[in-house]
C-alpha cells in the first residue's frame, strides 16, 4: 500500500511540474504578444498624427514635412521572445518539451533522492527501541510493511538470518544492488537528455544552414536579400544554443544525482549491516541463558 502511494505521489509531482512550466511559458508568450500589439498601436498613432499635420500644412511645406516624418520613423523592431519562438519552430518546440520534462524530473529526484527518504530517522529509532526491548518479531513486522531502502534491506537480512549471519549479509547485498539499480534507472533519463540535446540542436543547425545557402543558391546576381540569409543563420545558431542549454544542466545534475545514489546506497547498507549484527547478537544473548528441560528440542531463535 505504501509503495502504491509512493508511486502515485511521484507521478503527481511530475505532472504538477509539467503543468506549472507549461503555464509559465504560455503566460510569458501571451504577455510578449500583448506588448508587441501595444507597440504596434503606439507606432500607428504618431504616423496618423503626422499625416494629419502634413495635410494641414501648406503646399510649400508639404515636402519638408514628409521628409521630417520619414526621418523620425524608426525601423520596427520585433519582440525578442516572439523572434525566439518564430525562429525555434518545431525543433525548438521539441527542445521546450524536453526542458519541461527535465525540470520536472530534477525536482522529483531532489525530493526522492534523500537520505531521510531512504532511511527514515523515525523508522531507524523505532527499530532500535524495539531491539532494546528484544522485540524481534515486532522489528520484522515493522520493516516488512515499509517500502524504504532501509526497511527492504533489513527485512531481507532478518528473513535470511536463521541461515546464518553470512547468508543474511549476502542477501542484503543482493537487495542493495537491486534497489541501487532502481535508483540509477530513475536518473538515467538525465544522461539521455544530456546526449540528446546537442543532437537536436545540431539538427536545427543543419536546417538553418541548408536554408541559408539554399537562399543564396536560388537567387542569382545581386538580388540576394541579406535579411533572409541572416534569419536562417540566426535560426541555426539559436537552435544550437537551445540544445546546448538543455544538455549542460542535464549532464551536471546527472553527476550530482549519481553521486547521491552512491552515497545513499553506501550509508544505508552500512547502517543495515550494523543493525543486523546487533540484531543477531541480541538474539543469541536472549536464547543463550534459557535452560532446556531434558528431552526438550533446542530453542529456535525468534528471528525466523
Amino acid at each position: 500500500m505504501n509503495a502504491k502511494w509512493s508511486v502515485l505521489r511521484r507521478k503527481a509531482l511530475f505532472l504538477l511540474g509539467i503543468v506549472l512550466c507549461a503555464g509559465w511559458l504560455a503566460i510569458e508568450a501571451s504577455r510578449c504578444m500583448a506588448a508587441e500589439k501595444v507597440a504596434e498601436k503606439g507606432d500607428k498613432k504618431p504616423a496618423a498624427a503626422a499625416a494629419d499635420k502634413a495635410e494641414a500644412d501648406t503646399a510649400d511645406k508639404a515636402t519638408e514635412g514628409e521628409k521630417d516624418v520619414a526621418k523620425k520613423e524608426a525601423p520596427k523592431e520585433e519582440n525578442f521572445l516572439v523572434w525566439v519562438i518564430r525562429c525555434s519552430g518545431l525543433i525548438g518546440g521539441v527542445i521546450v518539451i524536453l526542458s519541461i520534462y527535465f525540470i520536472s524530473t530534477v525536482g522529483r529526484l531532489f525530493w526522492e533522492m534523500r537520505i531521510e527518504v531512504a532511511a527514515p530517522p523515525a523508522m531507524v529509532l523505532q527499530c532500535e527501541g524495539l531491539l532494546e526491548q528484544r522485540d524481534f518479531k515486532g522489528i520484522f513486522n515493522l520493516v516488512k510493511d515499509d517500502d524504504s531502502f532501509f526497511s527492504r534491506l533489513l527485512a531481507t537480512g532478518i528473513a535470511d538470518l536463521p541461515n546464518g549471519l553470512a547468508e543474511a549479509r549476502e542477501a542484503m547485498e543482493r537487495t542493495s544492488e537491486a534497489v541501487t539499480a532502481e535508483m540509477e534507472k530513475k536518473i538515467s533519463m538525465l544522461a539521455v537528455l544530456g546526449t540528446l540535446g546537442p543532437m537536436i540542436g545540431l539538427l536545427g543547425t543543419l536546417k538553418g544552414m541548408i536554408a541559408a545557402f539554399g537562399t543564396i543558391a536560388r537567387v542569382s546576381g545581386s538580388g540576394i536579400d541579406p535579411s533572409m540569409v541572416a534569419n536562417n543563420l540566426s535560426e541555426a545558431l539559436l537552435l544550437t544554443f537551445e540544445g546546448v542549454a538543455l544538455s549542460v544542466p542535464a549532464i551536471y545534475f546527472y553527476a550530482v544525482f549519481r553521486n547521491r545514489v552512491i552515497h545513499i546506497s553506501t550509508s544505508v547498507s552500512l547502517t543495515c549491516d550494523q543493525f543486523l549484527r546487533h540484531f543477531s547478537h541480541a538474539g543469541r544473548m536472549k536464547t543463550a541463558p534459557v535452560a532446556k528441560a531434558p528431552g526438550q528440542p533446542p530453542a529456535v531463535p525468534p528471528v525466523s
